[in-house]
């Protein structure tokens, strides 16, 4: 919907092409679990390229990345490939499947020939289709002394190490026992799948905010999903979702010296609005993207403030 390559950082100097992204979808009034749909299908998965030789890449990469880490886990994750949304984005229907795993992700999007997966198309279901693409997740979470968390990643991190972020990774097709599709399924059940791989979207995004700042599940509002972001480098999608949590910042940097995934950043940040403003210029172009997709819904609810006070 909206892409943002911009050529000069705040200082007048050049933008670090990372932080380049394009929006997806802007759902700025937030939507609720019951208002977002999934059509969990194997029509949706990712196409093998025809060039034989760039799809054979895909495997030596990874070999050559597990030789370097005995540790990598071939695990599967979501990818989205479309969406449908109604007019002012009361309802979602994005297109989801889970074949894609660390293996493809690793050889195609972050194949140092990842371009050549590309398909020339508008279409962005067309143009991403042979590439792994696996949809991750981030969080904005506003604290209830009214800051923003932002993480500065490890630099021991493959992905831009060093770079600061909101709270986030994937939903996993495995929290919910799913390990590929199932074809034989009825109506009834794929309906109910649907509605699972849905809930998980949300649920995801708790677990990791959970697990990154160490904060309780229960100090956290509902979720509500805000749009889709991509980074322009790679072809990273990443969904957003704003909540609140009840504690203070003081009060979250006690917990974070605890967080289950604590070592994947170096250190975290309570930041005002103009203050993330200037963070958002060194984050990987998906969570820039997400500060934007922030930044619209802020608008719309001050807007909607606005047009109350004529009312």
């Amino acid at each position: 919907m909206t892409s943002t390559l911009a050529g000069t950082g705040e200082s007048g100097g050049p933008v670090d092409p990372g932080n380049a992204f394009k929006l997806l979808l802007s759902c700025p009034s937030g939507l609720p679990p019951s208002r977002v749909s999934v059509d969990f299908h194997p029509s949706y998965d990712r196409i093998p390229h025809p060039d034989a030789n760039l799809e054979d890449s895909i495997n030596e990469i990874w070999n050559r990345r597990l030789e370097e880490n005995p540790s990598l886990y071939n695990g599967k994750k979501f990818r989205v490939v479309c969406w449908i949304c109604s007019a002012s984005c009361g309802w979602l229907g994005p297109r989801v499947i889970c074949m894609p795993s660390l293996r493809t992700f690793v050889g195609t999007n972050l194949n140092p020939l990842w371009e050549k997966f590309l398909i020339p198309s508008e279409d962005d279901s067309v143009r991403c289709q042979h590439t792994s693409s696996p949809l991750g997740n981030g969080a904005i979470v506003e604290t209830s002394d009214n800051r923003i968390l932002v993480l500065q990643r490890s630099y021991n991190v493959g992905e831009f190490p060093g770079y600061f972020v909101f709270p986030g990774g994937h939903s996993e097709p495995e929290e919910l026992g799913i390990s590929d599709h199932q074809n034989d399924k009825g109506l009834t059940q794929a309906a109910d799948l649907n509605r699972k791989v849905s809930q998980e979207m949300f649920d995801g995004i708790i677990r990791e905010v959970v697990e990154e700042i160490g904060v309780p599940a229960e100090s956290l509002t509902d979720p509500v999903f805000i749009g889709i972001s991509r980074r322009e480098m790679n072809v990273r999608p990443t969904a957003f979702f704003f909540l609140k949590c009840n504690m203070e910042s003081k009060e979250i940097y006690q917990v974070y010296s605890r967080a289950q995934d604590g070592f994947e950043s170096t250190q975290l940040y309570t930041v005002s609005r103009d203050e993330l403003r200037k963070m958002a210029l060194r984050m990987p172009g998906c969570h820039h993207g997400g500060y934007t997709l922030y930044e619209l819904m802020i608008q719309t609810v001050e807007d909607a403030r606005q047009s109350s006070r004529w009312l």
